[in-house]
């Protein structure tokens, strides 16, 4: 098989397709590079159908592997293992635009395996997989309806650009994926910094020109390497035998339709769809269960569609632009940093924000450039927030996406670091759904982050928008529920502030829309997230003032660089000290930023006078509370902060005269030392008789002074440890047992 090779020219650089090298046995292989990354896609196609399922089997994996950009994975046994959060985003990135472009009634499996073979830190691999995906399918004798091209739009310099760098993304107010057709978009993701809803129409319109330069490349390698299409034709049911069925249905299943309660709604259409089956197909009779079941699907989607088309009349009585009732909460939870409740209609999220310390920042092992996050978004989906159940097994690609959507849309919006040196995480609990819990769980995060005291600069709110078409006409929908979710033709889903749009996410079930209908949505979109975040400012307006009891504070002191290897001490020794004593957590940054975390207000200011303390230059005349570590017989040393000795000598023990170090002081004590010497070498000599002189006692009367009120609390001198000298008070106070002084 001959190498084939396209390009595409997309802001002045070639996007390159080439197959026939790789993969010579799947159904379609190819490789797309653009600068020095590379992503290779194979798609393959079951040769049979099927049977018994009621869905499209696509399936899509993308593979991320290290090696693209130079790393050894840091998991135990050094190899990928499961897919990281961002790979499977990337893999959710090519199965949603690809999805709809296949003939209705298609049941055979679909393959796309997407690896990333080479990444060089400057060109994002996740477009490039979107497009390897569709050339390889379009090659294939797979019946894709495609290709499709995917471009991303950013600005550089206050200017629209189409596949901006990696390091231009990091200064851009917007981060815009486009995937469509030649003539109309099919899927959109985006992060953004409050832009207005003009700037996204005109990216969306610079995006379709580069999609199309990138369809037309993927024409040109169909035609040098295509192999022919197989050929399908969808099974259609006997008319005239499914008739009474559907003039049963007809005639019953619009009431059943029409109820504003999903629960009562979805009871009385499955009551309808079982009455059909048993009445027509019982065992052994011309139709199949399964045959009624399919025009009962069919007749219940017609019959959605005509609603809202002719009488602009939806399931639960709304018109097309109504919201469902609202209701928000605020401090929902006693013990958490912060908590929102909010309830739209029948979907219902429970947002929890915790704030921590730097150090709990999420670590990042990809071949993204991006090693940490400080603000993580975890959504969750129990079964029994739709009635159901089903097996507990973790986060699925569904919550990653929509965990990563409302993540993407909190984001722009966040103190820095500087201004706010906290980890920030917040868990979304759907309790309750009928449509749009991502959105929910957009404007839950809000109100958890405010009640936790996270200075956020602007509220954000999120609405789903729908698309029902009929006969050239369109209507959209704000704030679709599940069934308009199901049988409607789009689920447009935008976040933003009052000022503009934070982060937006596109599919689409029909083969594209047009720019107009996407500004419609645009525009009747804001209306509804106006709306939204009137009601929220109702009952919170500005972040809380002060963060809750419960939440962990952070003291951040500068010290110089060099004095960073003093308080972590050998092996952490000194750090892990500070620590356990005070009981906070501490941690450094290169430019000498020491961030303290603690609960109490007391541990905090101990580690930091501890670390100040350290690092600072000793001065002369300078007087601490320190305490014996070693004696020789020159003196004492004494630790006067932590990791810091100084030499007390013989004559600077006490005022008066010292004939053993052990006279006076011994290994543990307190003591209180002044800085009297600090020599060229940096060594410090400490005094204890000159604080004893300044206090107009000397150490040893004050220790007579202990013994002595000791002494008459035991009943008296009781023998050994200190004993009076010979001759009264006034030779040598308090001392040791031994000989007396001569």
């Amino acid at each position: 098989m001959a190498i084939s090779q396209a390009q595409a020219s997309i802001n002045g650089r070639p996007l390159r397709f080439e197959t026939g090298k790789f993969a010579k046995q799947a159904g379609g292989a190819v490789t797309v590079q653009y600068g020095d990354t590379v992503v290779f896609a194979a798609a393959t196609v079951a040769k049979t159908t099927r049977l018994g399922i009621d869905f499209f089997p696509l399936t899509v994996d993308f593979e991320e592997r290290l090696y693209a950009a130079g790393k050894i994975p840091g998991s135990f046994p050094r190899r990928e293992g499961r897919p990281s959060e961002e790979g499977i985003l990337t893999a959710r990135l090519v199965d949603r635009p690809i999805r709809p472009l296949w003939p209705k009634g298609f049941k055979n499996d679909v393959q796309i395996i997407v690896s990333a073979w080479s990444a060089d830190q400057e060109n994002e691999y996740d477009i490039l997989a979107v497009n390897a995906a569709s050339a390889a399918l379009h090659i294939s004798n797979a019946p894709f309806e495609g290709p499709i091209g995917c471009v991303r739009v950013g600005t550089v310099d206050g200017k629209l650009t189409l596949n901006p760098t990696i390091q231009q993304l990091e200064e851009s107010d917007l981060d815009l994926v486009v995937a469509g057709t030649r003539d109309s978009v099919m899927m959109i993701e985006a992060g953004a910094n409050e832009v207005t809803e003009d700037t996204l129409v005109e990216a969306l319109a610079l995006a379709q020109e580069g999609i199309k330069a990138i369809c037309d490349a993927q024409e040109d390698l169909r035609r040098q390497a295509g192999k022919p299409k197989m050929i399908f034709a969808a099974i259609r049911p006997d008319a005239n035998k499914l008739a009474p069925v559907v003039a049963f249905l007809k005639e019953r299943l619009r009431a059943k339709l029409r109820n504003p309660d999903k629960a009562q709604r979805e009871t009385g259409l499955e009551e309808l769809k079982n009455e059909a089956i048993v009445g027509f197909a019982p065992e052994g009779a011309a139709i199949a269960a399964d045959e009624v079941t399919a025009i009962y699907e069919e007749i219940l989607e017609e019959e959605f569609r005509r609603a809202v088309a002719e009488e602009n009349l939806r399931p639960d009585g709304r018109d097309t632009k109504t919201i469902r009732p609202l209701s928000i909460e605020v401090g929902v939870l006693p013990r958490t940093h912060g908590s929102g409740l909010f309830t739209r209609g029948q979907t219902q999220v429970l947002s929890i924000a915790t704030l921590g310390p730097t150090g709990d920042e999420q670590i990042i092992d990809t071949l993204s450039p991006v090693d940490t996050k400080r603000y993580m978004h975890h959504y969750n989906f129990p079964p029994y927030s739709v009635g159901e159940v089903r097996m507990m097994r973790g986060a699925g690609r569904r919550e990653i996406g929509h965990g990563a959507l409302a993540e993407r849309a909190i984001t722009p919006v966040l103190p820095t670091k500087e201004q706010f040196p906290y980890t920030i995480r917040v868990v979304s609990e759907t309790l309750e759904s009928n449509g749009s819990s991502s959105m929910a769980s957009t404007c839950g995060s809000t109100l958890a982050l405010m009640d936790a005291g996270v200075p956020i600069r602007e509220m954000i709110a999120g609405i789903a928008m729908g698309l029902v078409t009929s006969d050239g006409k369109h209507t959209v929908l704000t704030d679709i529920q599940g069934l308009e979710d199901h049988y409607g033709d789009m689920d447009f889903k935008i976040c933003g502030s009052a000022k503009g749009v934070t982060a937006l996410q596109m599919d689409i079930k029909i083969k594209g829309i047009s720019l107009q209908i996407m500004r419609e949505a645009f525009m009747q979109a804001r209306e509804a997230r106006l709306f939204i975040l009137d009601a929220m400012k109702k009952v919170i307006d500005r972040p809380r003032s002060e963060l809750s009891k419960f939440a962990p504070r952070i003291e951040t002191i500068k010290i110089h660089p060099d004095k960073i290897r003093e308080v972590i001490g050998p092996g952490g020794k000194m750090i892990r000290s500070i620590q356990s004593e005070t009981g906070t957590a501490i941690e450094l940054e290169d430019d000498g930023t020491v961030r303290i975390t603690g609960a109490k207000a007391d541990g905090r200011e101990r580690a930091k006078a501890m670390i100040m303390g350290m690092t600072k230059e000793p001065e002369v005349g300078e007087v601490y509370d320190g305490k014996v570590t070693r004696i020789m017989s020159i003196g004492a040393f004494v630790e006067y902060l932590p990791g810091k000795e100084g030499l007390v000598r013989v004559s600077e023990l006490s005022p008066e005269r010292v004939n053993r170090v052990e006279d006076v002081v011994n290994i543990g004590d307190a003591v209180k030392v002044k800085i009297a010497e600090v020599d060229r070498q940096g060594r410090v000599n400490l005094s204890i008789r000159a604080v004893s002189e300044e206090n107009g006692n000397s150490y040893e009367e004050r220790q007579r002074a202990e013994r002595s009120r000791y002494q008459d609390r035991e009943g008296g001198d009781r023998g050994g440890g200190f004993r009076r000298g010979p001759g009264g008070g006034g030779g040598g106070g308090f001392r040791r047992g031994g000989p007396p002084r001569g």
